[in-house]
């Protein structure tokens, strides 16, 4: 009998003619999604940019009745009574959006993405790149007390989700191309792209691995040229340079770090119990935003600053100069508007806002420690520094990239150890006080779980040969069908699949037992048998072989030798790839526990050897 033909397997394509279960981590595909990505990141930045300059034409036209594209605050208006509406008409605008348009763009920005990397294979639908920033910038250009970049990173998500859907890639690659997107609009706005690769890893990724973070880091690497080539080269936020902190002032701002992260979980939870006071309301909600408006224009009327982006307010409180009551009306009346006209599914972000009355209150708490401990060794600015980033570390549960863009934003090197002191212990203080963060409570309600630790994964160190069978039933290809089943009744042990081999032991394909039992008995075996398209080999990682199994719907693989692809040498069903997993994983607490075991002994030695001594 002549060889079957088979058809090179996925297993080759994944490995791009290495030896299984050795893959490169970088390769063709890495360098092809990097160039796509760089790409991508370009025109992302010219989003960035034209979003920029339609949240000021807005604003212009809003409160100045100019048409204009110069950088502009809604602050100076003299609207009077007239700022009560102009919000109001913003967020019915973006109501009507929503309704008409896609209700994808209400929200923060972040978990929306997060929401589609975790449950829809990263797919956004293509509308939303347009829609999405320019609901954003006429609500913040009539008002809205948040930030471009929350918008943006939803902005750019989704233009790298629509360039992967048009591109043949997997999901997993769709995911890198989203991410890529997102963090590259972050970067063209802010200028920090090792904020955003650590942003990427730590809510959006999920992962870290040089196929996902290589694409990604060339995108924010791209987005941070974007920056400087549109918006300039200062400092985000520029602040008078501090000085470095003594290790008493160190305890002061962690200490500080652990009251903000309180703070954090507090704001956190606030924002998703307004969303739930929203659902109760009476009438549809197209019409929600609108309301949220009204706490916009009611703030605006008697504290002017909070209207708008707001980032000078920001730079301001990094300054430490700030009167007290623009402190406490950043801390307070700042998170009344932001709050509610977010929880009521405007379209905005949340980035922003944080670090202001981050800031803000970092800044107070600094002010009262001055008040009773003038000894004390703090920096008013350096207060206001650690408090915008411990907020955003204890609500967003980011804390490499809070500390990370903090640096970036101000180019302070003396600030890294107030921030590693005060976001960790924020992060510390919030993981304990709440079990999502405000970025993943709204997916979480909706019984959508997101990692919150990275781990290796186990079926990528483990081969096929640690979970296949070797022995096997063959039969050959003339066997007649109602002898091979007498044959299979009567064998003792598992049942399993048939393999079909020549006279030579060559292997010619696999038979189902379900298969097998719907088959008339008068046929042969050769009738059942079609050409093998799949298989591995012993040195195959698992996890290729589970991909395998699942992309084409596989019950059981062949494992086939390397060196001669005629010569089968085991069979791998979906059970027994359970079985060695569970194995591995038992081994591996096992093992855990011995550990802990032989450090508890060694601990009762040392113990009993120093009672003795005594």
């Amino acid at each position: 009998m002549d060889k079957i033909p088979v058809a090179p397997s996925l297993d080759d394509l994944l490995n791009e003619g290495q030896q299984p279960g050795q893959e490169r981590p970088v390769s063709r595909r890495v360098l092809f999604l990097g160039i796509q990505a760089v790409l991508n990141a370009v025109i992302i930045g010219f989003i960035a940019k034209l979003l920029v300059a339609l949240i000021s034409l807005i604003t212009n036209l809003a409160f100045y009745g100019t048409f204009s594209f110069h950088e502009s605050s809604p602050a100076h208006n003299t609207l009077g009574l007239w700022v009560l509406v102009v919000p109001v008409i913003g967020g019915l605008i973006v109501g009507v959006m929503a309704k008409l348009g896609s209700p994808a763009i209400r929200g923060h920005g972040i978990p929306e993405a997060m929401e589609q990397v975790l449950t829809n294979e990263s797919r956004i639908k293509p509308i939303i790149t347009l829609l999405k920033p320019l609901s954003a910038a006429i609500s913040i250009g009539t008002g809205g007390p948040f930030g471009a970049e929350g918008p943006i990173i939803s902005t750019g998500g989704a233009f790298g989700s629509f360039a992967g859907q048009i591109m043949r890639i997997s999901p997993n690659e769709r995911k890198v191309m989203l991410t890529a997107g997102a963090t590259a609009g972050m970067s063209a706005i802010f200028g920090t792209p090792v904020a955003a690769v650590l942003l990427a890893i730590e809510l959006l990724l999920f992962e870290f691995s040089p196929r996902s973070v290589i694409p990604v880091a060339l995108a924010c690497a791209t987005g941070a040229a974007m920056h400087l080539l549109l918006f300039g080269t200062a400092p985000v936020f520029a602040m008078p340079d501090i000085q470095a902190p003594t290790y008493g002032a160190l305890i002061w701002y962690t200490g500080m770090g652990a009251v903000i992260g309180v703070f954090s979980a507090l704001i956190s939870k606030s924002i998703y119990l307004i969303e739930d006071l929203f659902e109760h309301l009476p009438v549809h909600w197209m019409w929600w935003p609108a309301i949220g408006a009204i706490a916009i224009g009611v703030t605006g009327y008697f504290a002017p600053y909070t209207l708008g982006v707001g980032y000078n307010n920001i730079s301001d409180l990094l300054t430490g100069s700030v009167p007290l009551q623009l402190v406490l009306g950043l801390c307070f009346l700042k998170f009344i508007s932001w709050s509610v006209s977010l929880g009521s599914g405007t379209s905005g972000g949340t980035l922003a806002p944080l670090l202001t009355i981050g800031g803000a209150t970092g800044l107070g708490l600094g002010m009262l420690v001055l008040y009773f401990f003038p000894q004390s060794g703090i920096s008013l600015p350096t207060c206001a520094l650690i408090g915008m980033a411990a907020m955003f570390a204890g609500a967003a549960r980011a804390l490499l990239t809070s500390i990370v863009f903090a640096l970036e934003t101000t180019m302070q090197s003396h600030g890294l150890l107030p921030l590693l002191g005060a976001c960790t212990a924020s992060y510390f203080v919030s993981f304990f006080m709440m079990k999502g963060s405000i970025m993943t409570e709204k997916i979480r309600r909706r019984g959508i779980s997101t990692p919150d630790a990275y781990e290796p994964d186990m079926m990528r160190t483990m081969r096929v040969a640690d979970g296949m069978s070797f022995t096997f039933l063959t039969v050959l290809p003339e066997d007649n069908i109602s002898q091979v089943k007498k044959r299979v009744q009567a064998a003792d042990g598992p049942q399993q699949p048939l393999v079909v081999e020549d006279s030579e032991r060559r292997f010619a394909g696999i038979v189902g037992l379900h298969q097998l039992f719907q088959a008339p008995g008068e046929d042969n075996i050769a009738s059942l048998v079609s050409p093998q398209a799949t298989w591995v080999y012993p040195e195959s990682s698992l996890d290729t072989a589970v991909q395998l199994m699942d992309r084409h719907g596989l019950e059981y693989l062949p494992v086939l030798q390397k060196d001669n692809r005629s010569r089968i040498v085991g069979l791998l069903t979906a059970a027994q790839v359970f079985a060695a997993y569970n194995k591995r994983r038992n081994a591996a607490e096992q093992h855990q526990q011995a550990i802990s075991v032989k450090r508890q002994r060694n601990k009762l030695i040392v113990s009993s050897r120093k009672w003795l001594g005594k």
